[in-house]
């Protein structure tokens, strides 16, 4: 779906030069730190080339890895800089494997949200924690309506990336209108992604910003802030038409709970309702809410919700105690008596015992000032059991002992042929303390109880994402990959072999590159060839 002349030309006059680099003294006046590119903007708008491996890499490992995340948190160059890590302009990572070698690429995503901060030299559009100050009476009606309307939000698309199953690359965030479409290649922009249904409209204008997406199919949720409550919808691999399965009521309120992500199992979709709500006050005010867009209600109940994915009727609604999580690993069913009838739902999480202190941790100038301080909230495998026999209640327990993991975990991913089934392994970021971000990859043994850990010294690693070897049987046989912004402001794909967990290539850019949230494996076989 090709952009409109009319926004082409208008990004052509907003872009920076391809090859302006942004001056060092630049950054350090703007981002206070350029020791760790983790935190600091991109230094330019676009790069592509080689990049040299030190190691080995498999031979088999031929594809294309895409990470999204923010890049750019001053659009204008100086004033107008952003205070949040969510609130950075969308900058899309590539890395592209074949025959042991490698090449890579980054390259600012032309969101209206960046296009128009460019020209008017700061944000105009709802951020994450970033709200337009109204300049009268007016103005605030205005912000009120685009706000409701979905019209005044950003369609900045820093949260993830994934394929659709058709050759299509979609970067997206949780507002609705920020579906775009890029080219896994070169990395462009080409325009918005237009759903071909009804769903959305007043009220109805945020979506889970990390959608799970089949070979067959992609899942999300929408929720809906005028009638408390969430639609599970589906998109068929290849379609542009959203369908629903069903939809959920809230039993807390005023307002839905706060879902970046939530999980599967073969025959069920889970969806959490966590006490961190939706802010009406953000909402008909545009005023950032405690949490930025969020408050904290605990009195308003905590509750986990399992819809059948073949009726989308609720089969159980239970109370769970107070919960705050983020990202969910895996779920799976644990059957009845003599391999019968499903007996409960089992849903792994990284969980924050129940405070959302995290939240706060995430403001830029807490992330650059106390790198050497442990003030890290706390967090565990939280494993919730949710009987479906009727029981009012659900159980929160801690999978494993949290020291395994430095009691710090976030940003997980599994071997994904074993998404809604039981699975042993989990990939995520966990800590070595002090710290005041996750600053180590972890793989977890759910069954042994155990991890394993990869630590470097001052170093920022994002999401490990785990790339299956070719016909392998073992669920831990393929690679973990990782794009890791290191001290004095380097940055590399790291590769570890998944079943030892010991590093066994990196692959460096010629700087270090912002740290990025959720990424993507394309096979070589749908790409054409380019290393």
């Amino acid at each position: 779906m090709p952009a409109t002349a009319t926004a082409t030309a208008r990004r052509n006059r907003a872009r920076p030069a391809k090859a302006t680099t942004r001056p060092q003294e630049a950054a350090a006046a703007r981002d206070g730190c350029t020791e760790l590119s983790a935190w600091t903007s991109v230094r330019q708008e676009r790069w592509e080339g080689e990049l040299p491996v030190q190691g080995r890499l498999p031979d088999w490992l031929s594809g294309t890895y895409l990470r999204s995340g923010p890049g750019l948190w001053d659009a204008d160059g100086g004033g107008g800089a952003f205070h949040y890590l969510f609130d950075g302009y969308a900058t899309l990572v590539r890395v592209s494997f074949r025959q042991g070698r490698a090449t890579g690429a980054h390259r600012l995503i032309e969101s209206d949200a960046y296009v128009s901060a460019v020209e008017s030299g700061g944000p105009v559009l709802l951020e994450f924690s970033q709200c337009p100050k109204p300049g009268n009476m007016l103005d605030r009606v205005s912000n009120a309506v685009g706000i409701l309307s979905g019209a005044a939000l950003t369609d900045n698309p820093n949260a993830g990336v994934l394929p659709l199953g058709d050759g299509r690359v979609l970067c997206l965030t949780e507002s609705t209108k920020s579906s775009v479409l890029v080219d896994p290649e070169t990395l462009a922009t080409v325009g918005k992604f237009r759903y071909a249904d009804g769903l959305g409209g007043m009220m109805m204008m945020i979506q889970s910003g990390h959608p799970i997406v089949t070979e067959s199919e992609l899942l999300k949720v929408l929720p809906d802030l005028a009638r408390p409550g969430h639609l599970v919808v589906r998109m068929a691999a290849g379609s542009d038409k959203r369908e629903v399965i069903g939809r959920v009521d809230c039993r807390g309120g005023p307002t839905p709970g706060w879902m970046h992500s939530f999980a599967v199992t073969e025959n069920y979709v889970v969806v959490p309702e966590m006490p961190l709500r939706y802010s009406a006050s953000r909402l008909l005010k545009g005023e950032p809410a405690p949490y930025y867009a969020f408050e904290w209600l605990p009195a308003s109940g905590s509750y986990m919700h399992v819809m059948c994915r073949s009726t989308g009727k609720t089969v159980a609604s239970v109370e769970v105690p107070p919960f705050m999580a983020i990202h969910y690993i895996n779920a799976y069913e644990e059957r009845g008596e003599d391999d019968g009838p499903a007996a409960a739902v089992i849903v792994d999480c990284c969980e924050h015992y129940g405070d959302p202190a995290i939240i706060e941790t995430l403001a830029l100038h807490r992330l650059r000032s106390f790198r050497d301080q442990d003030v890290l909230p706390d967090a565990r495998v939280g494993r919730f059991r949710i009987p479906l026999d009727g029981s009012p209640f659900g159980e929160l327990d801690t999978a494993l002992d949290p020291e395994e993991h430095g009691r710090g975990i976030d940003m997980c991913s599994i071997n994904p042929a074993y998404r809604g089934r039981a699975c042993r392994y989990a990939y995520a970021c966990g800590a070595r303390r002090p710290c005041n971000f996750p600053n180590t990859l972890t793989k977890i043994d759910l069954v042994e109880k155990a991890a394993k850990n990869w630590h470097e010294e001052g170093a920022v690693p994002s999401e490990p994402f785990f790339v299956a070897r070719p016909g392998a049987t073992d669920e831990d046989d393929g690679v973990v990959i990782s794009i890791v912004s290191a001290l004095g402001g380097d940055g590399y794909a790291l590769v570890l072999d998944a079943k030892t967990f010991q590093e066994i290539a990196r692959v460096s850019f010629p700087y270090g590159l912002p740290y990025g949230f959720h990424g993507c494996w394309i096979p070589e076989k749908i790409l054409p060839d380019r290393v």
